[in-house]
Protein backbone atom coordinates (compact mmCIF):
# COMPACT_ATOMS: atom_id res chain seq x y z
CA UNK A 1 0.00 0.00 0.00
CA UNK A 2 1.34 3.36 -1.06
CA UNK A 3 0.69 5.97 1.56
CA UNK A 4 2.75 8.76 0.50
CA UNK A 5 5.67 10.44 2.36
CA UNK A 6 5.77 8.66 5.87
CA UNK A 7 7.43 11.89 7.23
CA UNK A 8 8.65 15.78 6.64
CA UNK A 9 12.00 17.36 5.15
CA UNK A 10 13.57 19.60 7.03
CA UNK A 11 15.29 22.30 4.96
CA UNK A 12 18.63 23.26 6.56
CA UNK A 13 22.42 24.65 5.19
CA UNK A 14 25.95 23.35 5.59
CA UNK A 15 28.16 24.14 3.75
CA UNK A 16 26.48 26.79 1.97
CA UNK A 17 24.40 24.75 0.70
CA UNK A 18 20.44 23.37 1.16
CA UNK A 19 20.29 20.02 2.94
CA UNK A 20 17.02 18.16 3.17
CA UNK A 21 16.59 16.18 6.01
CA UNK A 22 14.32 13.42 6.35
CA UNK A 23 12.27 13.65 9.98
CA UNK A 24 10.09 10.38 9.85
CA UNK A 25 6.39 10.23 11.70
CA UNK A 26 5.68 8.34 14.40
CA UNK A 27 4.94 4.86 14.65
CA UNK A 28 2.57 3.03 13.92
CA UNK A 29 2.22 3.81 10.62
CA UNK A 30 -1.42 5.19 9.33
CA UNK A 31 -3.80 4.56 7.48
CA UNK A 32 -3.23 1.11 9.41
CA UNK A 33 -1.29 -2.08 7.86
CA UNK A 34 -3.00 -4.56 5.61
CA UNK A 35 -1.98 -7.79 7.03
CA UNK A 36 -5.02 -9.82 5.50
CA UNK A 37 -4.68 -12.99 2.94
CA UNK A 38 -1.09 -13.55 2.32
CA UNK A 39 0.31 -11.59 4.18
CA UNK A 40 -1.06 -13.42 7.22
CA UNK A 41 -0.09 -16.02 6.16
CA UNK A 42 3.68 -15.05 5.64
CA UNK A 43 2.98 -13.68 9.35
CA UNK A 44 1.94 -17.23 10.83
CA UNK A 45 5.07 -18.93 8.78
CA UNK A 46 7.48 -16.75 10.36
CA UNK A 47 5.75 -17.18 14.37
CA UNK A 48 6.14 -21.16 13.59
CA UNK A 49 9.36 -20.84 12.36
CA UNK A 50 10.25 -18.50 16.01
CA UNK A 51 8.80 -21.01 17.69
CA UNK A 52 10.47 -24.00 16.44
CA UNK A 53 13.93 -21.36 17.13
CA UNK A 54 12.81 -20.67 20.97
CA UNK A 55 12.79 -24.82 22.09
CA UNK A 56 16.10 -25.21 20.06
CA UNK A 57 17.81 -25.96 23.46
CA UNK A 58 15.84 -28.99 22.98
CA UNK A 59 17.62 -30.57 19.86
CA UNK A 60 21.12 -29.85 21.17
CA UNK A 61 23.03 -31.17 24.77
CA UNK A 62 24.58 -27.58 25.60
CA UNK A 63 22.25 -24.96 24.03
CA UNK A 64 25.26 -22.14 25.75
CA UNK A 65 28.18 -24.06 23.28
CA UNK A 66 25.78 -23.00 20.41
CA UNK A 67 24.73 -19.65 21.73
CA UNK A 68 28.63 -18.94 22.22
CA UNK A 69 29.17 -19.60 18.31
CA UNK A 70 26.10 -18.78 17.28
CA UNK A 71 26.26 -15.00 18.41
CA UNK A 72 30.03 -14.84 16.73
CA UNK A 73 29.12 -15.95 13.56
CA UNK A 74 26.54 -13.20 13.48
CA UNK A 75 29.38 -10.93 14.80
CA UNK A 76 30.81 -11.64 11.89
CA UNK A 77 28.08 -11.37 9.53
CA UNK A 78 26.83 -7.52 10.81
CA UNK A 79 29.96 -6.28 10.56
CA UNK A 80 31.14 -7.75 6.97
CA UNK A 81 27.63 -5.73 6.32
CA UNK A 82 29.67 -2.62 7.06
CA UNK A 83 33.00 -3.22 5.51
CA UNK A 84 35.41 -5.55 7.54
CA UNK A 85 36.65 -8.21 5.92
CA UNK A 86 37.21 -10.58 9.30
CA UNK A 87 36.33 -14.17 9.08
CA UNK A 88 34.50 -16.46 12.28
CA UNK A 89 38.48 -18.12 11.89
CA UNK A 90 39.69 -14.74 12.85
CA UNK A 91 37.52 -13.65 15.39
CA UNK A 92 37.98 -16.84 17.51
CA UNK A 93 41.58 -16.46 16.84
CA UNK A 94 41.75 -12.79 18.27
CA UNK A 95 39.85 -14.16 21.39
CA UNK A 96 42.85 -16.21 22.39
CA UNK A 97 45.25 -14.44 24.22
CA UNK A 98 47.99 -16.65 23.05
CA UNK A 99 47.62 -16.51 19.35
CA UNK A 100 48.57 -12.92 18.04
CA UNK A 101 48.81 -11.55 14.84
CA UNK A 102 45.32 -11.46 13.95
CA UNK A 103 44.52 -8.38 11.34
CA UNK A 104 43.37 -5.79 14.54
CA UNK A 105 40.87 -2.87 13.61
CA UNK A 106 38.54 -5.32 11.29
CA UNK A 107 38.35 -7.95 13.75
CA UNK A 108 38.17 -5.74 16.97
CA UNK A 109 35.13 -3.89 15.12
CA UNK A 110 33.31 -7.61 15.40
CA UNK A 111 34.71 -8.36 18.93
CA UNK A 112 32.91 -5.45 20.21
CA UNK A 113 30.00 -6.27 18.34
CA UNK A 114 29.79 -9.39 20.29
CA UNK A 115 30.70 -7.53 23.99
CA UNK A 116 27.87 -4.73 22.75
CA UNK A 117 25.00 -7.73 22.27
CA UNK A 118 26.48 -9.49 25.58
CA UNK A 119 25.76 -6.36 27.33
CA UNK A 120 22.23 -5.46 25.92
CA UNK A 121 21.10 -8.96 27.01
CA UNK A 122 22.52 -9.07 30.21
CA UNK A 123 20.87 -6.28 31.11
CA UNK A 124 17.90 -7.12 30.19
CA UNK A 125 17.89 -10.66 31.98
CA UNK A 126 18.77 -7.98 34.69
CA UNK A 127 15.26 -6.47 34.79
CA UNK A 128 16.68 -3.30 32.70
CA UNK A 129 14.08 -2.08 30.32
CA UNK A 130 14.56 -1.82 26.58
CA UNK A 131 15.24 1.71 25.88
CA UNK A 132 17.40 4.67 24.48
CA UNK A 133 19.44 4.54 27.21
CA UNK A 134 20.34 0.87 26.60
CA UNK A 135 21.04 1.19 23.15
CA UNK A 136 23.54 4.17 24.09
CA UNK A 137 25.36 1.85 26.57
CA UNK A 138 25.48 -1.15 23.80
CA UNK A 139 26.64 1.74 21.46
CA UNK A 140 29.23 2.75 24.13
CA UNK A 141 30.93 -0.94 23.67
CA UNK A 142 30.39 -1.25 20.07
CA UNK A 143 32.76 1.72 19.34
CA UNK A 144 35.21 1.00 22.38
CA UNK A 145 38.10 -0.04 20.60
CA UNK A 146 39.30 0.45 16.65
CA UNK A 147 37.89 2.75 13.74
CA UNK A 148 34.86 4.54 15.33
CA UNK A 149 36.25 4.97 18.66
CA UNK A 150 36.33 8.73 18.10
CA UNK A 151 32.73 8.88 17.18
CA UNK A 152 30.77 9.85 20.02
CA UNK A 153 30.64 6.11 21.64
CA UNK A 154 27.55 5.85 23.51
CA UNK A 155 25.83 9.23 22.49
CA UNK A 156 23.35 10.34 20.15
CA UNK A 157 24.94 12.48 17.50
CA UNK A 158 25.09 16.45 17.67
CA UNK A 159 26.69 16.62 14.01
CA UNK A 160 24.46 15.87 10.92
CA UNK A 161 25.23 12.53 9.34
CA UNK A 162 24.41 11.18 5.95
CA UNK A 163 24.06 7.95 3.87
CA UNK A 164 25.78 7.83 0.21
CA UNK A 165 27.43 10.67 -1.70
CA UNK A 166 30.07 12.53 -0.12
CA UNK A 167 28.15 15.28 1.85
CA UNK A 168 24.70 15.91 3.16
CA UNK A 169 24.03 18.09 -0.04
CA UNK A 170 25.01 15.45 -2.78
CA UNK A 171 23.89 12.59 -0.55
CA UNK A 172 21.53 9.31 -0.95
CA UNK A 173 19.65 9.84 2.06
CA UNK A 174 19.82 12.51 5.16
CA UNK A 175 18.76 11.47 8.53
CA UNK A 176 16.62 14.19 10.96
CA UNK A 177 19.02 17.06 11.57
CA UNK A 178 20.56 16.82 15.33
CA UNK A 179 18.48 18.72 17.42
CA UNK A 180 15.59 16.13 16.25
CA UNK A 181 17.23 13.25 17.03
CA UNK A 182 15.88 13.18 20.83
CA UNK A 183 12.62 13.76 19.87
CA UNK A 184 12.28 11.09 17.23
CA UNK A 185 14.19 8.63 19.30
CA UNK A 186 11.67 9.46 22.50
CA UNK A 187 8.88 8.48 20.10
CA UNK A 188 10.39 5.00 18.73
CA UNK A 189 11.32 4.18 22.62
CA UNK A 190 7.61 4.67 23.44
CA UNK A 191 6.65 1.82 21.01
CA UNK A 192 9.07 -0.54 22.85
CA UNK A 193 6.55 0.21 26.25
CA UNK A 194 2.94 0.12 24.61
CA UNK A 195 0.76 -1.83 27.25
CA UNK A 196 -1.72 -2.50 24.26
CA UNK A 197 0.41 -2.93 20.95
CA UNK A 198 -1.42 -2.19 17.69
CA UNK A 199 0.49 -5.08 15.97
CA UNK A 200 2.30 -8.81 16.83
CA UNK A 201 5.57 -8.64 18.28
CA UNK A 202 7.23 -9.29 14.77
CA UNK A 203 5.34 -6.59 12.81
CA UNK A 204 6.28 -4.04 16.03
CA UNK A 205 9.92 -5.50 15.46
CA UNK A 206 10.35 -4.79 11.58
CA UNK A 207 8.67 -1.33 12.13
CA UNK A 208 11.21 -0.23 15.06
CA UNK A 209 14.35 -1.52 12.94
CA UNK A 210 12.94 0.98 9.54
CA UNK A 211 12.49 3.50 12.19
CA UNK A 212 15.55 3.28 14.06
CA UNK A 213 17.42 3.20 10.68
CA UNK A 214 15.68 6.06 9.43
CA UNK A 215 16.73 8.24 12.29
CA UNK A 216 20.02 7.30 12.61
CA UNK A 217 20.91 8.42 15.87
CA UNK A 218 24.78 7.54 15.75
CA UNK A 219 27.83 8.92 13.76
CA UNK A 220 28.61 5.04 13.80
CA UNK A 221 27.32 2.32 14.02
CA UNK A 222 23.71 2.33 13.63
CA UNK A 223 23.38 -0.49 11.07
CA UNK A 224 24.76 -3.03 13.64
CA UNK A 225 22.61 -1.64 16.41
CA UNK A 226 19.36 -1.63 14.55
CA UNK A 227 20.48 -5.48 13.54
CA UNK A 228 20.29 -6.18 17.13
CA UNK A 229 17.26 -4.72 17.99
CA UNK A 230 15.15 -7.25 16.77
CA UNK A 231 16.42 -10.12 18.32
CA UNK A 232 16.67 -7.68 21.53
CA UNK A 233 12.96 -6.47 21.16
CA UNK A 234 11.95 -10.55 20.52
CA UNK A 235 13.47 -11.00 23.61
CA UNK A 236 11.94 -8.26 25.50
CA UNK A 237 8.61 -9.42 24.53
CA UNK A 238 9.31 -12.91 25.65
CA UNK A 239 8.85 -14.58 22.35
CA UNK A 240 12.83 -15.65 22.21
CA UNK A 241 14.43 -17.40 25.79
CA UNK A 242 17.79 -16.42 24.01
CA UNK A 243 18.95 -13.78 21.18
CA UNK A 244 19.25 -16.39 18.53
CA UNK A 245 17.13 -14.73 15.41
CA UNK A 246 19.85 -12.78 13.21
CA UNK A 247 18.64 -11.60 9.96
CA UNK A 248 22.30 -10.29 9.03
CA UNK A 249 23.26 -13.31 6.30
CA UNK A 250 19.64 -12.74 4.98
CA UNK A 251 20.21 -8.49 4.33
CA UNK A 252 23.55 -9.24 3.54
CA UNK A 253 22.35 -11.52 0.44
CA UNK A 254 19.78 -9.29 -0.39
CA UNK A 255 21.64 -5.66 0.10
CA UNK A 256 19.65 -3.60 -2.58
CA UNK A 257 16.19 -5.06 -1.78
CA UNK A 258 16.70 -3.98 1.61
CA UNK A 259 17.77 -0.80 0.93
CA UNK A 260 15.54 -0.43 -2.11
CA UNK A 261 12.55 -1.38 0.20
CA UNK A 262 13.58 1.29 3.18
CA UNK A 263 13.39 4.20 0.34
CA UNK A 264 10.24 2.69 -0.40
CA UNK A 265 8.67 3.14 2.97
CA UNK A 266 10.27 6.81 3.45
CA UNK A 267 9.43 8.03 -0.26
CA UNK A 268 6.24 6.06 -0.28
CA UNK A 269 5.03 4.92 2.12
CA UNK A 270 4.76 0.97 1.56
CA UNK A 271 5.41 -0.80 4.90
CA UNK A 272 3.35 -3.69 3.20
CA UNK A 273 6.53 -4.73 0.72
CA UNK A 274 8.79 -4.40 3.48
CA UNK A 275 6.76 -6.50 6.11
CA UNK A 276 6.78 -9.14 3.17
CA UNK A 277 10.69 -9.39 2.43
CA UNK A 278 11.34 -9.01 6.58
CA UNK A 279 8.66 -11.62 7.37
CA UNK A 280 10.12 -14.40 4.71
CA UNK A 281 13.55 -13.21 6.30
CA UNK A 282 12.51 -14.49 9.54
CA UNK A 283 11.04 -17.29 8.37
CA UNK A 284 14.37 -18.18 6.42
CA UNK A 285 16.71 -17.36 9.33
CA UNK A 286 15.17 -19.06 11.71
CA UNK A 287 14.33 -22.35 9.99
CA UNK A 288 18.11 -21.95 8.88
CA UNK A 289 19.66 -21.68 12.44
CA UNK A 290 16.98 -24.34 13.56
CA UNK A 291 18.69 -27.18 10.83
CA UNK A 292 22.42 -25.79 11.68
CA UNK A 293 21.72 -26.76 15.64
CA UNK A 294 20.93 -29.41 14.08
CA UNK A 295 23.62 -30.29 11.97
CA UNK A 296 26.45 -29.38 15.05
CA UNK A 297 24.19 -31.71 17.20
CA UNK A 298 24.25 -35.02 14.87
CA UNK A 299 28.45 -33.94 13.89
CA UNK A 300 29.01 -33.97 17.66
CA UNK A 301 27.14 -37.09 18.18
CA UNK A 302 28.64 -38.75 15.40
CA UNK A 303 32.24 -37.61 16.33
CA UNK A 304 31.93 -39.00 19.97
CA UNK A 305 30.76 -42.70 18.80
CA UNK A 306 34.10 -42.30 16.87
CA UNK A 307 36.16 -41.97 19.77
CA UNK A 308 34.41 -43.84 21.89
CA UNK A 309 34.99 -47.03 19.60
CA UNK A 310 38.90 -46.06 20.53
CA UNK A 311 38.65 -47.82 23.79
CA UNK A 312 41.29 -46.55 25.75
CA UNK A 313 42.01 -42.77 25.99
CA UNK A 314 38.58 -42.53 24.55
CA UNK A 315 37.68 -41.17 27.96
CA UNK A 316 40.45 -38.25 27.66
CA UNK A 317 39.72 -37.38 24.02
CA UNK A 318 35.80 -37.37 24.78
CA UNK A 319 36.61 -34.35 26.81
CA UNK A 320 39.17 -32.79 24.53
CA UNK A 321 36.62 -32.95 21.87
CA UNK A 322 33.73 -31.23 24.69
CA UNK A 323 36.72 -28.91 24.74
CA UNK A 324 36.31 -27.74 21.21
CA UNK A 325 32.94 -27.61 21.10
CA UNK A 326 32.88 -25.21 23.69
CA UNK A 327 35.55 -23.28 21.46
CA UNK A 328 36.53 -24.57 18.05
CA UNK A 329 39.72 -22.74 17.92
CA UNK A 330 42.27 -23.28 21.07
CA UNK A 331 45.31 -23.67 22.16
CA UNK A 332 46.29 -26.66 24.42
CA UNK A 333 47.05 -24.62 27.18
CA UNK A 334 43.41 -23.33 27.01
CA UNK A 335 41.94 -26.80 26.30
CA UNK A 336 43.95 -28.16 29.19
CA UNK A 337 42.50 -25.27 31.86
CA UNK A 338 38.86 -25.79 29.91
CA UNK A 339 39.15 -30.00 30.34
CA UNK A 340 40.35 -29.76 33.71
CA UNK A 341 43.71 -32.22 32.80
CA UNK A 342 47.82 -31.67 32.40
CA UNK A 343 49.27 -30.25 29.40
CA UNK A 344 51.08 -33.79 27.92
CA UNK A 345 47.28 -35.48 28.54
CA UNK A 346 45.50 -32.99 26.60
CA UNK A 347 48.24 -32.98 24.16
CA UNK A 348 48.40 -36.76 23.46
CA UNK A 349 44.46 -36.86 23.33
CA UNK A 350 44.61 -34.00 20.70
CA UNK A 351 47.26 -35.68 18.41
CA UNK A 352 44.59 -38.84 18.56
CA UNK A 353 41.88 -36.66 17.62
CA UNK A 354 43.98 -35.22 14.52
CA UNK A 355 44.46 -38.92 13.80
CA UNK A 356 40.96 -39.23 13.66
CA UNK A 357 40.68 -36.73 11.54
CA UNK A 358 38.24 -34.58 13.70
CA UNK A 359 40.67 -31.96 14.51
CA UNK A 360 43.26 -29.38 13.01
CA UNK A 361 46.71 -27.86 13.92
CA UNK A 362 46.17 -24.94 12.27
CA UNK A 363 49.82 -23.07 12.76
CA UNK A 364 52.09 -25.78 11.37
CA UNK A 365 54.47 -24.60 14.65
CA UNK A 366 55.95 -26.96 17.00
CA UNK A 367 55.05 -24.10 20.07
CA UNK A 368 51.73 -22.10 20.50
CA UNK A 369 49.88 -24.72 18.56
CA UNK A 370 45.96 -23.30 17.72
CA UNK A 371 43.83 -26.54 16.97
CA UNK A 372 40.56 -26.41 15.46
CA UNK A 373 37.34 -28.48 14.95
CA UNK A 374 37.48 -28.36 11.56
CA UNK A 375 34.09 -29.35 9.97
CA UNK A 376 32.16 -27.97 13.54
CA UNK A 377 33.38 -24.57 12.08
CA UNK A 378 32.91 -25.05 8.50
CA UNK A 379 29.05 -25.54 9.51
CA UNK A 380 29.08 -22.17 11.40
CA UNK A 381 30.65 -20.40 9.12
CA UNK A 382 28.38 -20.94 5.81
CA UNK A 383 27.81 -17.83 4.43
CA UNK A 384 30.26 -15.92 6.33
CA UNK A 385 33.05 -15.30 3.57
CA UNK A 386 33.54 -12.19 3.34
CA UNK A 387 32.26 -9.64 0.73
Amino acid sequence: MERGITGRFEVTRLGGEEVRAFVPAPLPPSPPLDLTGARHRLLERATLALGRLDSITTLIPDPQLFLYAYVRREAVLSSQIEGTKSSLSDLLLFELEEAPGVPFDDVVEVSNYVAALEHGMGRLREGFPLSNRLMREMHERLLARGRGAQKQPGEFRRTQNWIGGTRPGNAHYVPPPPHLVEETMGALERTFHETDPAYPVLITAALVHVQFETIHPFLDGNGRIGRLLIPLLLHHAGTLEQPLLYLSLYFKQHRQEYYRLLDRVRLEGDWEDWLDFFLDGVTATATSAVETAQRLATLYRDDTARVQAHGRGAATMLRVLQTLCERPILTLNEAARRAGLSFPTVSKAMTALIAAGIARELTGNRRNRVFAYDRYLAILGEGTEPI
